[in-house]
C-alpha cells in the first residue's frame, strides 16, 4: 500500500486518510447514527440489536467520506491557504488517490445502503446528490452563503434525522409515514437544523483568507467575522431556549427534567467559553469551532438519554 500511495508506511497512509475524512464530521455521523438508533428504540420499545446499527452506520460513514471528500478534491488551491494540514493539500495524498478514494466510498455508500432498505437508500442518495451540488461544478452551491447553508443543514438536519428514524422503526415493523413521525424526533431534527445553520455560517470565519481569494463569497466576508460571531451564538442560543421551553411543555416520549437541566449546562458553557475567543487569532477561532462541533456531537447523546428515561 506505501508503494502504490507514495507514502512512508500503512500507518501514514491510514493517517492520511483519516484526516482526508475529517474527523468532526465522521464524529457526528456516528453519534447520529447511534441517537436516532437509540431513539427509535425508546419510542417502539424494541431490543438493542447491533447488525442494524452496524450496516446503517457503515452506509452513512461512505457517504459521509464521499461529501467530503469531493470537496476537498474541488477545494485543494483554497486549502493550501486554508488547510494546509489535509492529504491533498500537503501532498500526502496525489489527486487520483483522492478520486478513487471519493469514487468507492460514494459506490460503496449507495449499495449498503440499498441492501438495508428504501429509507436509508433514500436518505443516503438525497445526501450525496446535494453533497455533489455543493462542491462540483458547474454546480457548486459552496459558492453562495444561502446555498451553502441549505445544503449543510438539510442533510444534518432533516435528510439524516428523518430518513435514520423511518429506516430504524421501518426495522421494528412499526406502520409509519412522515406526518407520523413522533413530536421528539421532529423536536431533535428541528434543533439540529437550526444548530447545522451556526455551523455552518460560522465554518468560513478563519477561511476567509482563502475564500476571499479564490472569490467564494461567505457571510464572514460580506458581514465580518465579529457580525457572524455574534449571529453564530444567537441561533444556538435559540436552539437551546427552545429546547428547554420544550421540556417545559412535557412532551410525551421525554424526561422534561432531564432535558431542561441536560440543556442549561451546555448553553452557559458556551457563552462562558465565547468570552476568550480572539477574533483576530485563527487558532483561537478554529478552537472554539471545533468546541461548537463538540456541543453538536453532545446533543446526539443528551437527547437519546432523555427519550430512554421518559
Amino acid at each position: 500500500m506505501s508503494n502504490v500511495f507514495g507514502l512512508q508506511s500503512q500507518g501514514a497512509w491510514l493517517y492520511s486518510l483519516w484526516k482526508f475524512s475529517r474527523p468532526h464530521t465522521i464524529i457526528g455521523t456516528t453519534l447520529s447514527a447511534l441517537g436516532l438508533y437509540l431513539i427509535a428504540i425508546g419510542l417502539a420499545d424494541a431490543s438493542f440489536t447491533v447488525i442494524p446499527l452496524l450496516g446503517a452506520w457503515i452506509a452513512c460513514l461512505c457517504g459521509n467520506v464521499y461529501i467530503v471528500g469531493l470537496n476537498q478534491l474541488e477545494d485543494i488551491a483554497i486549502d493550501k491557504i486554508n488547510k494546509p494540514h489535509l492529504p491533498l493539500a500537503s501532498g500526502d495524498f496525489s489527486l487520483l488517490t483522492g478520486k478513487l478514494i471519493v469514487a468507492i466510498t460514494g459506490v460503496l455508500a449507495l449499495i449498503i445502503a440499498m441492501t438495508q432498505g428504501k429509507y436509508l437508500f433514500g436518505m443516503v442518495a438525497v445526501s450525496l446528490a446535494i453533497g455533489t451540488a455543493y462542491s462540483l461544478p458547474p454546480i457548486r452551491l459552496k459558492r453562495f452563503p444561502f446555498w451553502a447553508a441549505i445544503c449543510i443543514f438539510s442533510v444534518r438536519g432533516a435528510i439524516v434525522n428523518l430518513g435514520l428514524y423511518l429506516h430504524y422503526n421501518s426495522l421494528f415493523q412499526q406502520t409509519i409515514n412522515i406526518p407520523n413521525i413522533p413530536v421528539s424526533v421532529w423536536l431533535l431534527t428541528v434543533f439540529v437544523i437550526v444548530f447545522t445553520f451556526a455551523i455552518a455560517i460560522f465554518k468560513d470565519i478563519p477561511d476567509m483568507e482563502g475564500d476571499a481569494q479564490y472569490n467564494i463569497s461567505t457571510l464572514s466576508i460580506k458581514l465580518g467575522k465579529e457580525s457572524v460571531f455574534k449571529l453564530s451564538l444567537w441561533v444556538i442560543t435559540v436552539c437551546y431556549l427552545g429546547i428547554i421551553f420544550a421540556g417545559l411543555l412535557q412532551i410525551t416520549g421525554i424526561n422534561s427534567n432531564f432535558l431542561i437541566f441536560s440543556h442549561i449546562i451546555p448553553l452557559v458553557a458556551m457563552w462562558w467559553r465565547s468570552q476568550q475567543v480572539n477574533l483576530e487569532d485563527r487558532i483561537s477561532i478554529a478552537s472554539f469551532y471545533q468546541f461548537i462541533w463538540k456541543l453538536f456531537f453532545l446533543e446526539y447523546l443528551i437527547f437519546p438519554v432523555a427519550c430512554l428515561l421518559d
